[in-house]
């Protein structure tokens, strides 16, 4: 049966892999034969933040969701010498599934960024594509070109994101910007909190919905955000073809994405491509939707599809 509990703690244990110290929380079905599904959660995310997503994807089966270095509260690239890039998370990714799932073939579940990594790992492990039954992309996306930004705002955010990816820069940003007075005071009031904040019906709400936005700047490491911001910003993952079928979720109200171009981008990539189009308010649910809210993330065709797959 899918997990009832409203706290996702008992469900979380420890995550150490490739010399990094992390969480993992994982949903077993009781079901004979139930299907393995593998969630990857977005940038500047969280286990907890997508907590009630992993109970609608445990109706279908096992749900793991690790931790991201650098994310989560996960020990950062950085501790053992490398960088956070794109292929950094990709080889971390493919080295859980290896860990993880060994001959089992498995559904993966990539949330934004995440699915971007998901893409990136199954292009550069080739022998990894047929352990995979199906992709799922929410709100996902295949090239910096698919971003709905204007040329001022996302040249903003890019020097922004190079300014304070330095070792100097981010510590200083982390204790003066990031510290808990400074986001109360003016996080509520930037672009990006009014899109998350804007279906928020009362000011007991919003300070509940502003505190775990608060702990996630804090929680995750500024330097992984800033660089995989830059990577985000400029990357592609056009050049290589998946032998795997992709179904990807896309909302009508996305005011990150430009789905046309995306669609266009993820038919190049991937052998066999199918769309849902759902009605949310924003680019995902908010910074902590329960399951009720998260469940319009996996609509009643991709339901089918799933449940369909042997």
């Amino acid at each position: 049966m899918p997990a009832t509990k409203t706290s996702p703690s008992q469900y979380i244990e420890s995550l150490n892999m490739n010399g990094l110290k992390g969480r993992m929380l994982s949903l077993r079905s009781k079901r004979k034969n139930a299907q393995e599904i593998l969630f990857i959660y977005g940038h500047h995310s969280s286990l907890e933040r997508w907590w009630g997503l992993a109970q609608v994807l445990h109706g279908f089966g096992n749900v793991t969701m690790p931790d991201l270095p650098g994310f989560g509260g996960m020990d950062s690239f950085y501790k053992i010498g490398k960088k956070p890039t794109l292929d950094n998370f990709a080889d971390y990714l493919a080295s859980f599934i290896k860990l993880k799932y060994r001959r089992k073939r498995v559904i993966i579940v990539g949330m934004s960024y995440g699915f971007v990594i998901v893409t990136r790992m199954l292009q550069r492990n080739p022998e990894l594509q047929k352990n995979v039954k199906l992709v799922v992309s929410l709100v996902g996306f295949a090239d910096h070109e698919d971003l709905n930004f204007s040329k001022t705002r996302y040249y903003f955010y890019l020097n922004s994101a190079r300014l304070l990816s330095g070792r100097f820069n981010s510590f200083m940003f982390r204790h003066l910007a990031l510290n808990r007075l400074m986001l109360n005071l003016v996080y509520a009031k930037s672009h990006n909190a009014k899109h998350k904040f804007n279906s928020v019906e009362s000011n007991e709400q919003l300070k509940y919905l502003l505190d775990i936005e608060v702990g996630l700047w804090q929680m995750n490491d500024v330097r992984t955000y800033m660089l995989t911001t830059i990577d985000l910003l400029t990357f592609s993952n056009c050049s290589q073809q998946i032998a795997v079928p992709l179904w990807h979720v896309a909302t009508v109200n996305d005011h990150f994405l430009d789905n046309a171009k995306v669609e266009q981008h993820l038919r190049v990539i991937y052998e066999d491509f199918t769309q849902s189009l759902i009605s949310a308010t924003n680019h995902a649910p908010t910074v902590i939707a329960d399951k009720k809210a998260a469940s319009v993330m996996v609509p009643k065709d991709l339901s089918r599809k799933i449940r369909s797959l042997k």
